[in-house]
């Protein structure tokens, strides 16, 4: 073999090197997965995405915020994959808008409420009580996602009005974006009380639970999840891990409540 041939050779056989380690690479890169989650959901999706990437050539990430706001960022065009959010009401706009995958709602977990206040400043429990509630409340203000728009709020508002509290606090609410600004407002001793979803008091170790609030006195509170129309296929099989038995007990272990509890 001449000279230009060995050399034209090996060029070829460099080339191929280099395309099939190219194309080895890009077949190796983990596939993006982003979710779009409602804010008290923080801690055990960023828990569940860390476990399942673990066996996936993945990678999940998310942006966190009030229900109303990501489900309104979807609705506009927002890349997701999944939405999840701590109510059924902004799923079901999310639905009426057209932007998810149809029959993939499903519900996740449920949750619960409690009134929490700071731990350092050391908080007593308050008995749920119009009088009670006042005194603890003192010249301070209850925090609470706004009773409006945000699902906290909106779940907190209706367990007051049904246990006979809410005209004693109407006045004296400071309304939040999203339920974690409210207790990391409780937490920092910048408002005697908070009224939170009960995984939030779980993960929040400046909080104390001073009174849980009766499921009876509000609707039940479902975290429902779906997938977008533009979700991904390793985006399907997040959701199918989200509701395996190991998603379960990883929302279990954050201080939710899955079917069957």
């Amino acid at each position: 073999m001449t000279g230009f041939w060995r050399f034209l050779s090996a060029a070829v056989v460099s080339f191929a090197l280099i395309v099939g380690g190219g194309a080895a690479s890009i077949a190796q890169e983990p596939e993006r997965i982003l979710v779009f989650a409602a804010s008290s959901l923080k801690d055990v999706l960023e828990d569940a995405g860390a476990q399942f990437d673990q066996t996936h050539n993945t990678k999940t990430e998310f942006s966190f915020g009030g229900s109303q706001t990501i489900t309104r960022h979807v609705v506009a065009g927002a890349p997701a994959d999944l939405l999840v959010t701590a109510d059924d009401e902004w799923m079901a706009y999310a639905v009426k808008n057209g932007v998810l995958v149809e029959g993939s709602v499903v519900e996740l977990a449920s949750n619960g409420l409690v009134l929490v206040g700071s731990e350092m400043l050391g908080a007593e429990e308050v008995e749920l009580k119009p009088e009670a509630l006042q005194a603890a409340l003192a010249d301070g203000r209850l925090a609470m996602g706004e009773p409006e728009t945000v699902p906290a709020g909106r779940y907190g508002k209706e367990a007051l009005i049904n246990l006979g509290l809410w005209e004693s606090v109407a006045q004296r609410v400071a309304p939040m974006e999203n339920v974690r600004i409210a207790l990391a407002a409780a937490a920092r001793g910048e408002v005697p009380l908070a009224l939170v979803y009960s995984s939030d008091a779980k993960v929040e170790q400046g909080v104390r639970v001073l009174a849980e609030i009766p499921q009876a006195s509000h609707r039940a509170i479902v975290i429902p999840g779906a997938l977008t129309l533009t979700h991904s296929k390793s985006s399907g099989e997040f959701m199918a891990f989200l509701k395996s038995a190991e998603g379960r007990k990883i929302f279990q272990a954050h201080g939710f409540k899955v079917s069957g509890d």
